[in-house]
């Protein structure tokens, strides 16, 4: 666990790849919505391993109810964003799908910007922009 937050965010991103991968080929002949059920358990069963594993367990009661809030806000949207993801991936193409699901980046960009008064330079600004480019040429389907 004494990884740099850089590798963690690259295994993050490599993780997310192979997500959009397997996805794509899991969700052909089942329900999107089905195949999300099925992801959220298997998600379960490895997040409660991994805290055993790692010894991270912390009484609930320790939990403030803010961060219980908000912790509860966020399991929200990632179950919008995974059923969103998994309808999406039975419609489209994973190549076209996953860049429009990056758009996250930039979005967590924009928000932190007005909900969390961060501040992004210049050239962070011109980086939010590239992501956006990026996605839109990604996401275009030529003729």
């Amino acid at each position: 666990m004494s990884l740099s937050w850089p590798i963690w965010a690259l295994l993050s991103a490599a993780f997310a790849a192979l997500t959009a991968i397997f996805a794509k080929v899991g969700v052909d002949q089942v329900n999107s919505n089905l195949a999300t059920l099925i992801r959220t358990v298997v998600i379960l069963i490895a997040g409660t391993a991994f805290v055993a594993f790692t010894q991270s367990w912390q009484a609930p009661s320790t939990i403030s109810a803010r961060s219980w809030t908000f912790l509860l806000l966020s399991g929200l949207a990632t179950g919008a964003s995974w059923f969103c993801y998994f309808a999406a991936l039975k419609l489209g193409d994973a190549a076209r799908v996953a860049p429009i699901d990056k758009l996250s980046v930039a979005l967590v960009a924009i928000f932190a910007v007005l909900f969390l008064g961060e501040k992004l330079s210049l050239a962070n600004w011109a980086g939010v922009g590239l992501i956006v480019a990026g996605v839109l040429l990604l996401a275009w389907k030529a003729s």
